[in-house]
């Protein structure tokens, strides 16, 4: 909480001396940022396969069953990581 603090008033203190390098260097902290969020859809999508391969362990005839909702968890997890590449992307192309 003090480091968002320490941020928010050095950012207050130099609000009209901006450049372009600045903005610059601090949409590729954004971008860098945004794509943390692949760390997160990586442990989504393996808690996920994890757990499917858990249950077909335990019950081999719904194998069929549990691939599919498997494969609809993972597609559902792996936006999270495509939408900060996206966001990345738009912020390195300013």
């Amino acid at each position: 909480m003090q480091i968002l603090t320490f941020i928010s008033n050095l950012l207050a203190e130099t609000a009209g001396t901006y450049n372009e390098f600045f903005k610059s260097g601090m949409a590729y902290i954004g971008a860098a940022i945004a794509v943390f969020t692949g760390i997160g859809a990586a442990l989504g999508e393996g808690s996920v396969a994890a757990k499917a391969v858990e249950a077909i362990g335990r019950q081999p005839e719904a194998s069929g069953k549990i691939t599919i909702t498997m494969l609809i968890g993972q597609a559902v997890s792996e936006t999270t990581g495509l939408y900060g590449f996206i966001i990345a992307l738009m912020l390195l192309g300013k």
